[in-house]
């Protein structure tokens, strides 16, 4: 799947982990970050994207996809596949030239580098002469043209990058033909475009940036435009070519034999100062007119930052309006153009030529993940059947505004076996919305997405629709795509998801100290959502909240669609960002922290159980919040400053007692264990000592050990953990009875670092089980007659202790041992790949230096660590979600998650065949049409060698008619004619190009 120099991080384990557990990463989901390049190939049906960090990724149908990466860190500006073949050129932007190719190896295509070039001109030339500006990949697939920033034209044959210098087209070459009226100071500098005749692959326009343009054959034709060029068109009847220009303007040039005149000149959008025109492009149609496309030509002072692509077709004008940058776009034809599908910096949209109104195609795959920047995210394994569909059904009446037409690129062959499970990704976003996403296989689909704006008074109008222009509006703006980066309301991003798969409860956290929680629904419902406000301060005085404020609750009935549906709504106070979520949907209780303390709400009877105020007097930090601009600068440069004299008092007045004491001891640790740093206790005065890290729910023994009781517990950021046992009412009166909390246990950590996670293990010492996860027989019930443990896991360390004491029985250290700490904890099933029977629960645990780690249970022993993530990518370690079944997602950039997986039985990868097209269908109608049959059957030898009768039999059909063609005799020659052999059987003036099509035919049959 990756190209070389970037292979997949796989590493295999000794242990008992060495045929369930190694390190791979798989797959990259979303939008690529910072596109630069849009290639496509008619033939193949594979679009190409090329980036700025010099990744090239390569997309077909869903689930076959592609990625390299250049070994220079520079930009693609550039991306040409090679006409009828699986080699594609890229270019950078240190002028340099790769070529790649799509090679079969053991029944799975893969993406490789196979050469690279770069132009060198004569000795004491300016770079200027050499500087690619402008490629051409001829259709005969033997030869790139390649116009530079000096105006010289030079010829390369591919695959093998050998310059042809008799063949290149040399400035002086040009200006020796152009009339002198044409020739002015400049006119010759810099290649803009190059174009192929469709008709006759022997003529190239060349195009250069001052305006004039050559026809390069036998017969050099001159057009003389006199305004800066943009782009050049050539007409598939060979007739005309198009030109855009820089003052918004384009022209049709009749080629003919003789005069080329002037034939049609046109400002789309009117006689003011306009943009220029980068591209454009017609297509004919079997009956009326063709179809014009071109981006930009918009009014300078008007809409001068407008994107847009206008369409033009008939009587129909539309211009596209998107919300981010144009990189490039190309059409899809079936005969008439179908589709046209366009690049744009944040997204990829394709639009329905053949469907009245011009739809959007929704993509199967390149979903613009950050439409809104994604803030949490939240993955659920194991999705019941009866939720699946539920959760389409709601989202397909989201989509109805979608075309019906499938997906048009459809190369390659995706030969990955079906999910065998059902996974769903939730990303919360800046601007209040959770999207689901099928996570199942290697494309991450949008399924359904949810807003919960509804349920709040935001400044948005309702009545705002941004998808239609103006009637009678000029020009004819329409707004196309998804990407919307800009939050109403910033309080109204999600910090926190927990979604029950066997209830379809679903709870929802944000920034502004909101949890809401939500019942699937399959029917639209109008009701009210009223808050119940929660108090955690307790009444404690002297502290301000300097923060942002609660958001407003829309107090009239809101209209929900089908789909999940709020009901209840806790509002924290101060409403500070909620930072610790979790839902028990067999116990209706939903718990959550902030940095002021945490709670417990029953969301059956809508009323508060719990309120713990765990915030620290001296912590003034608490009282601000993330969007407060007014920050204590000066306290923090008052502590920094006295905790740096503390030190140095200690220092100089023990020094040398300390330093004996370290010594002896650390001589004597030598001889037992690794040598370890001394971690420092943290002060009880450190910021944010209160806030909630993570809660949890567990049925364990807390009282005594012979009954078991429900039971929450919180650990905060100074080292405390709260333990509270509940007492649930019968489930006849649970409508009635309230909910009960009392403090049973706390725990205060000796170095005070923050506690990340609390996991209990029953008697066999394996995780308790998710809540009705055995009612609805998916997992086997715990053991309750053993003891259970408690394992806490802190920034520095994992320690076990015993229940109901509370005793420590065990500890690993992680701090001490490499000066990593911990950001990310996870517990995962790993099954074996050999037994289908057997498997262990494991600890995976992400760190600061982004190191996967997986730990054993119950015994707590590092089994294996991995580098995963960047140390310095601290975005992408802050965006890490573990699966239960091994694997991880984190945030590789604002757009894209790469997908890894530490389990040898689940790996999500994609694993795809692209073969050499045989003949060029109707739907594969490439430009420009090579002349004759001679790039109609050009391949390369890469090919796959698994082929079924039928194809072999098409291959000798086709050999047939080639040898009508060449009017040669059949010499009986062996399955396998020989070169010579068939050289010998060619009469003067056949064409060659139909020998070599032959000889490569028989040598695949």
């Amino acid at each position: 799947f990756f190209s070389q120099p970037r292979q997949r991080k796989g590493h295999r384990v000794g242990l008992r982990q060495q045929d369930s557990c190694f390190l791979l990463s798989t797959v990259e989901h979303g939008f690529p970050h910072q596109p630069s390049a849009l290639g496509y190939s008619p033939s193949l049906q594979l679009l190409a994207i090329g980036t700025r960090s010099g990744a090239i990724k390569l997309y077909g149908a869903p689930g076959v996809e592609f990625m390299g990466l250049h070994d220079e860190n520079a930009a693609v500006t550039q991306v040409h596949f090679l006409p009828c073949q699986v080699e594609l050129v890229t270019l950078l932007d240190d002028n340099s030239l790769h070529m790649w190719t799509l090679r079969a190896h053991k029944g799975l295509s893969e993406l490789l580098e196979i050469g690279r070039f770069t132009l060198t001109g004569p000795p004491g030339a300016p770079p200027s002469v050499t500087r690619v500006t402008a490629v051409l990949a001829h259709s005969s697939g033997e030869l790139l043209l390649l116009g530079t920033e000096g105006g010289h034209v030079f010829v390369v044959e591919v695959p093998g990058f050998r310059e042809l210098e008799e063949r290149n087209i040399s400035l002086d070459q040009v200006a020796s033909s152009v009339p002198d009226d044409y020739i002015g100071r400049r006119n010759l500098e810099h290649v803009e475009a190059l174009q192929e005749n469709p008709v006759n692959p022997n003529q190239v326009v060349i195009g250069y940036g001052r305006g004039l343009m050559v026809i390069w054959d036998l017969e050099r034709h001159v057009l003389n435009l006199g305004i800066c060029l943009c782009s050049v068109w050539w007409t598939e009847d060979g007739g005309y070519i198009l030109s855009s220009h820089s003052d918004g303007s384009y022209c049709q040039w009749m080629v003919s034999g003789e005069d080329e005149d002037e034939e049609k000149s046109d400002i789309p959008y009117g006689h003011f100062p306009c943009k220029a025109i980068s591209k454009i492009v017609q297509l004919p149609t079997e009956e009326g007119p063709p179809f014009l496309l071109f981006s930009g030509g918009m009014p300078r002072a008007s809409y001068g930052d407008r994107h847009c692509i206008t369409v033009i077709h008939s009587k129909t004008h539309v211009a596209l309006d998107f919300t981010s940058r144009i990189i490039d776009f190309f059409t899809i034809r079936d005969g008439d153009p179908s589709a046209l599908v366009v690049l744009v910096e944040e997204e990829l949209v394709v639009i329905d030529l053949q469907t009245e109104g011009w739809p959007v195609i929704q993509t199967p795959y390149l979903v613009p993940l950050h439409s809104s920047a994604i803030t949490c995210s939240h993955h659920v394994s194991a999705i019941p059947l009866k939720l699946w569909e539920r959760v389409i059904a709601a989202g397909e009446l989201q989509n109805t505004h979608y075309s019906k037409k499938p997906w048009p690129i459809t190369g390659g062959q995706n030969l990955a076996p079906d999910p065998p499970q059902r996974d769903l990704l939730l990303t919360g976003h800046e601007d209040g919305t959770v999207r689901f996403w099928d996570a199942s296989g290697v494309c991450l689909y949008p399924m359904y997405k949810l807003s919960t704006a509804g349920v709040f008074h935001t400044d948005a109008d309702p009545n705002d629709n941004m998808n239609q222009g103006t009637e009678g509006e000029w020009p004819p703006f329409r707004k196309v795509g998804c990407f919307d980066p800009y939050s109403d309301d910033p309080r109204l991003g999600v910090q926190k998801i927990h979604l029950c798969k066997y209830s379809g409860y679903l709870t929802i956290a944000g920034t502004a100290g909101q949890i809401l929680v939500l019942e699937l629904n399959d029917e639209a419902a109008e009701q009210t959502v009223e808050a119940k406000v929660v108090d955690l301060l307790q009444g404690q005085e002297g502290f301000r909240w300097k923060g942002h404020t609660r958001l407003d609750v829309r107090e009239e009935p809101v209209l929900f669609p089908p789909g999940f549906q709020p009901f209840a709504l806790v509002q924290c106070q101060p409403p500070a960002v909620v930072t610790a979520l979790t839902l028990h949907s067999e116990w209706k209780l939903v718990a959550f922290g902030t940095s002021h303390g945490f709670g417990l709400y029953d969301y059956q009877q809508k009323n508060n159980v719990l309120i713990k105020c765990t915030l620290n007097p001296t912590d003034q930090l608490a009282m601000e919040g993330p969007l407060s601009r007014v920050k204590s600068i000066k306290k923090s440069l008052r502590q920094s400053f006295r905790r740096i004299r503390r030190s140095r008092v200690s220092l100089r007045k023990h020094h040398l007692q300390e330093a004996n004491a370290r010594l002896e001891a650390e001589l004597a640790e030598m001889e037992l264990a690794p040598v370890q740093r001394k971690i420092e206790a943290r002060s009880s005065d450190d910021s944010f000592t209160g806030l909630v890290r993570t809660i949890y729910f567990a049925d364990t023994f807390l009282s005594d050990s012979s009954h078991s009781t429900p039971s929450l517990w919180a650990g905060t950021n100074g080292g405390c953990v709260f333990a509270y046992m509940l007492r649930l009412p019968p489930v006849e009166h649970r409508a009635e009875e309230p909910v009960t909390a009392q403090p049973a246990k706390e725990i205060q950590l000796m170095h005070r670092a923050p506690v990340v996670g609390i996991v209990v293990l029953d008697g066999h010492g394996a995780p308790l089980p998710e809540p009705l996860e055995v009612a609805h027989d998916l997992a086997r019930s715990p053991d309750m007659q053993g003891s259970h443990h408690l394992l806490v896991i802190s920034e520095e360390q994992f320690k076990v202790f015993t229940l109901p004491k509370v005793s420590a029985k065990m500890k690993l250290k992680l701090t001490a041992v490499d000066g990593s700490r911990v950001r990310r904890v996870g517990v995962a099933w790993f099954g074996s790949n050999r037994s289908e029977d057997y498997g262990e629960s494991g600890l995976v645990v992400l760190t600061n230096q982004g190191d996967v780690h997986v730990v054993s249970l119950p015994t707590v022993k590092m089994q294996v660590h991995y580098p995963c993530v960047r140390r310095e990518d601290v975005s992408g370690i802050a965006s890490c979600v573990f699966t239960k079944h091994g694997q991880g997602f984190y945030l590789i950039s604002p757009s894209e998650f790469e997908r890894f997986s530490l389990s040898t039985r689940c790996v999500v990868e994609p694993r795809c065949l692209v073969e050499v097209p045989l003949h060029p269908g109707s739907s594969n109608k490439h430009r420009p049409q090579p002349d004759g049959a001679s790039s109609a059957h050009r391949y390369v030898p890469s090919v796959s060698p698994y082929f079924t009768v039928e194809k072999k039999l098409t291959i000798a059909f086709s050999n047939l008619e080639l040898f009508y063609k060449m009017g040669t005799t059949i010499f009986e020659t062996g399955p396998v004619l020989s070169e010579n052999a068939v050289t010998s059987s060619c009469r003067p003036g056949c064409n060659v190009t139909l020998f070599e099509t032959f000889l490569f035919n028989q040598k695949r049959l």
